[in-house]
């Protein structure tokens, strides 16, 4: 017997809006008035949407209680998966007490906390997200601020923030690669008019991240540093996107951010370090240098970190990754057991990746890090078993956000509110991003809000004489806008803030700020669709027929030959820098 989806389930659709929107209104008002636990918000939203869901939508209780299963497993793995290993990585640096060598090489690019947000939150954090994404560059950038010595609120929102400009090209693309796929549009001009609007916000989005951190008077201190932030990442993602396509704009445009801003800080310095009140100044020790070696050893987990990424997110690593290390199961009694409005049967596959996720990248990239970085496997045992103790609740939150996130999409829930937006006839294009924010707000994932919605994107711009890349493309970059707010996103950059328990404080710093940014995204795609057009890219559908290509395993083996001589090489020059000097700095007379 299948259970078939219904978008109007009470014949009146406003009334089935407004039941739709009570689980999510709910999440707002449970973590911005009534200051809920994010676990507790998320639980008790399970329970409403469930209960909407049975009795208003019809859903099985068997179905309900499956596709919350479902979506906590998920949640489980690979999600927590990431964040696990993104914290432990972190941890090992401050237990070998390399991270101290850190602080004091961004000591000596800069004390101030208003540049030091920008080349980390921003411009490191935007390189991870090309790299590993799914919520590891909030993980990683939040530590290191908090490290830094950053305020932990301070720290976890910042870096929330300044994770929207990446986060359509993360993971090596995948949002887009996802949402052509869905939409049939091919993924060249997608990330060509995703690359038309977002640096856009990429160049307001260092002024407005100081401006948060420091005030307009403070951030106006240091606005040639902003500048040179905010273009050099917003020309390099302009240029990538548009003309090597969305596998590499984060990464190059991260890389572009922090060379550029680097360089620019050595002719360049404000006129006053700022630092945040009642801040001891800055203690930036002249006295105290580090051998080049020693600077290599401290950044050691990090380059192994980057190198693992980078090689995960090829293509025939996956290939022979997944081949050799990909278990797959029908989730039983959910398989096929939900008619979709469009009347296809929802296939209900978990796939567990266990060599070709991106967690365990990080995880190999950890192990190789605890000799370079002077600890035993022993003493790197105890770090990892300190970290899931810290991570505790923060798992809670991640699977319950995803057992309500999985519930919602399943029932129709999301298709409802989806309905009424794609009904707004010629206004549709600035509702366009509302629908990515709503998905990515949901699923707390750009990928998983475009195979939502961008079917339904096409569908309506086709309707309404619009060309549809340009409401696919804002589904893409309005989810950006989303994922500050996400309970998903919220609960990993708690986790990496230590601010467990007080989840409500980071969305609520947070929430105006991602509808600030949602409006000026919603206003570009309009503009865009009716103003200008001759910001559209031409292009050809994607045929059905279109032919793959079958996985390069054999290429993948000799990727992976090489990446093995790689983390050996660094690993030798590491223990023999080691062995060469010690680890305590030297004194300058």
């Amino acid at each position: 017997m299948k259970w078939i989806q219904v978008i109007d389930p009470l014949n009146n659709i406003a009334l089935s809006v407004l039941v739709a929107a009570v689980p999510i209104l709910f999440i707002f008002w449970a973590l911005i008035i009534r200051k809920m636990k994010g676990y507790q918000a998320s639980l008790i939203a399970i329970a409403i949407a469930t209960l909407i869901a049975i009795l208003v939508y019809g859903m099985p209780i068997k179905l309900a209680v499956l596709s919350i299963a479902h979506g906590a497993l998920y949640g489980l793995f690979p999600i927590c998966w990431l964040v696990i290993m993104s914290v432990f990585l972190f941890n090992l640096t401050v237990k070998s007490g390399q991270f101290e060598i850190i602080k004091h090489f961004m000591a000596s690019i800069t004390s101030d906390r208003r540049l030091q947000a920008l080349l980390i939150a921003f411009s490191f954090g935007s390189f991870l997200e090309g790299t590993a994404g799914f919520g590891a560059p909030v993980a990683i950038t939040a530590a290191m601020l908090v490290g830094l010595g950053f305020n932990p609120l301070y720290a976890s929102g910042i870096c929330l923030i300044a994770n929207t400009a990446p986060v359509a090209f993360g993971s090596i693309g995948i949002p887009i690669t996802v949402a052509s796929q869905v939409s049939g549009i091919p993924e060249m001009p997608i990330s060509q008019m995703v690359g038309r609007t977002l640096p856009i916000l990429s160049i307001i989005l260092p002024f407005y991240l100081v401006t948060i951190i420091s005030g307009f008077n403070k951030a106006k201190e240091v606005l040639p540093a902003v500048l040179v932030s905010g273009v050099s990442f917003a020309f390099f993602q302009w240029f990538s996107s548009n003309f090597i396509g969305p596998a590499l704009p984060d990464v190059i445009a991260g890389l572009g951010s922090i060379i550029s801003l680097m360089v620019f800080l050595r002719f360049w310095k404000p006129k006053a370090v700022w630092r945040f009140a009642n801040e001891p100044a800055a203690t930036f020790n002249t006295d105290v240098s580090y051998t080049g070696g020693q600077m290599l050893r401290a950044w050691s987990p990090f380059i192994a970190l980057t190198i693992m990424v980078i090689a995960w997110g090829m293509q025939p690593i996956k290939d022979v990754l997944n081949s050799l290390g990909l278990y797959q199961f029908e989730f039983p009694g959910l398989h096929n057991a939900i008619q979709g409005t469009d009347g296809n049967l929802l296939p209900k596959i978990f796939k567990v990746n266990y060599l070709s996720a991106a967690g365990t990248a990080i995880l190999i990239a950890s192990l190789v890090s605890i000799p370079m970085v002077g600890l035993t496997y022993r003493e790197g045992g105890n770090v990892f078993a300190a970290t899931l103790k810290q991570l505790r609740f923060p798992i809670l939150t991640i699977a319950a956000v995803l057992g309500f996130a999985y519930i919602v999409n399943d029932s129709g829930i999301t298709l409802t509110l989806a309905d009424v937006l794609a009904n707004t006839g010629i206004l549709f294009p600035f509702f366009a991003p509302i629908l990515g924010w709503l998905g990515v707000f949901i699923t707390g994932s750009d990928t998983s809000a475009n195979a939502l919605f961008s079917k339904l994107q096409y569908a309506t711009a086709q309707s309404i004489g619009v060309d549809p890349v340009v409401t696919v493309a804002a589904n893409v970059s309005g989810g950006v806008v989303g994922k500050m707010i996400s309970p998903q996103s919220i609960a990993v950059a708690a986790a990496a803030g230590d601010l467990v328990g007080q989840e409500s404080q980071l969305f609520r710093f947070t929430v105006k700020h991602s509808f600030i940014m949602l409006s000026v995204i919603c206003l570009i795609t309009l503009a865009q669709a009716y103003v200008f057009q001759w910001l559209i890219p031409v292009y050809e559908k994607l045929s059905s027929a279109k032919i793959t290509a079958g996985p390069d395993v054999a290429r993948g083996y000799t990727y992976l030959i090489g990446l093995a001589i790689l983390l050996i090489a660094l690993l030798a020059t590491i223990l023999l820098i080691g062995k060469k000097k010690d680890q305590t700095p030297s004194l300058v007379n």
